[in-house]
């Protein structure tokens, strides 16, 4: 046995495990403050009254019409810890107490940098919302869209010009990487705009969304420690913890939600991180409860524009069953078993293609 590779594995090991503690520790520590800051200026989620047709969303509104008031914005705290965690390991490297930091060019600027925008997006849209401004009490659909859409193609064109990424992992040994070319560039968008919405259609229950999070990240953390790509596997670490303390205070009943400003902003990183570790198929699987609840979502919307029927009683997935008279803890606890499943089942074949 090589001693010095043993000890080495041990090390990164441990700062990941640490790191990730660390943003727990601090998300836990300045939660209850930032509650109370919330509730002092008011920050309190309104039920939106307009579906994404632009129908009365008199159900959803009958259905959680007890949430409204409740603090919002709790990606604020989400992100900040994360990027509060950041600025910690480049200290903690300047005076040698960890040998790398979170801010790595090939690794993490571009994760980093896409929470960064896509959580003052969704800032934006919280606040909007929180003062009642616009039709839908926030940002339109189309208009958030457009954002996205332009925060996705400076990454893409970060991943193809300047880190070289022109190819698409198939998860199978016998397949392996697709070379695209610059089709890498709308598909790495597609993927970015997707994962955002789906974690934003998801984030309606409370815990659901924070949950399935953890999960995700988890599985990327491990799959990227697998290729290497320690630094990015910290990352990963890290936003988990922040998210597990944020759980901590999001179980039935929420002391606050998350908001667009967490859900867009961690959906939009987590594509990144899938397309940085080659797994971008991987992510349908790991993502499995967030790839139906946006399918439930667009056969919502067709069904509803061609046919004139609705197919769910409420779009997304969770609030058809909520209607239909589950619980709503019943439906967040089957959710997440779905989706841990599916997780063990993505992150395994994830592995796989790494390996073989």
């Amino acid at each position: 046995m090589d001693l010095s590779n043993y000890s080495e594995t041990i090390g990164n090991l441990l700062i990941i495990a640490g790191s990730g503690t660390l943003a727990f520790l601090i998300s836990l520590i300045l939660t209850p403050w930032f509650t109370r800051q919330l509730v002092k200026f008011r920050i309190g989620k309104q039920i939106r009254e307009k579906t994404l047709s632009g129908e009365d969303a008199s159900l959803f509104s009958a259905l959680h019409a007890k949430k409204s008031g409740t603090p919002t914005m709790g990606g604020l705290l989400i992100w900040g810890t994360i990027l509060l965690t950041v600025i910690i390991s480049i200290i903690f490297q300047k005076t040698g107490l960890f040998k790398y930091s979170l801010l790595n060019r090939n690794e993490t600027w571009i994760p980093l940098f896409t929470l960064a925008t896509c959580g003052i997006l969704g800032a934006v849209d919280d606040i909007l919302n929180v003062k009642g401004i616009g039709k839908t009490k926030g940002l339109s659909a189309k208009l958030k869209l457009i954002w996205l859409t332009i925060f996705s193609a400076v990454g893409a064109w970060w991943f193809y010009s300047k880190l070289g990424f022109d190819t698409i992992n198939i998860p199978l040994p016998s397949v392996g990487p697709i070379e695209v070319g610059w089709l890498y560039i709308p598909i790495f968008i597609l993927v970015i705009i997707a994962t955002a919405n789906s974690v934003n259609f998801t984030d309606g229950l409370d815990g659901l969304a924070s949950g399935l999070l953890i999960m995700a990240f988890g599985a990327f953390g491990l799959i990227a420690y697998a290729e290497g790509l320690l630094i990015l596997a910290t990352l990963c670490s890290v936003i988990a913890g922040a998210l597990l303390a944020f759980l901590w205070f999001n179980i039935p009943p929420a002391k606050f939600y998350m908001g667009d400003t967490g859900s867009l902003a961690l959906g939009a990183t987590l594509g990144v991180i899938a397309m940085l570790t080659g797994q971008t198929l991987t992510l349908l699987i790991i993502g499995f409860i967030f790839v139906i609840e946006t399918l439930s979502v667009i056969i919502q919307l067709v069904s509803k524009k061609f046919f004139k029927k609705k197919v769910f009683k409420i779009a997304p997935l969770h609030h058809h069953f909520e209607q239909s008279g589950w619980k709503e803890s019943t439906v967040v606890m089957r959710f997440w078993i779905v989706g841990g499943i599916m997780t063990v089942f993505g992150t395994i074949l994830g592995l796989i293609n790494v390996f073989f």
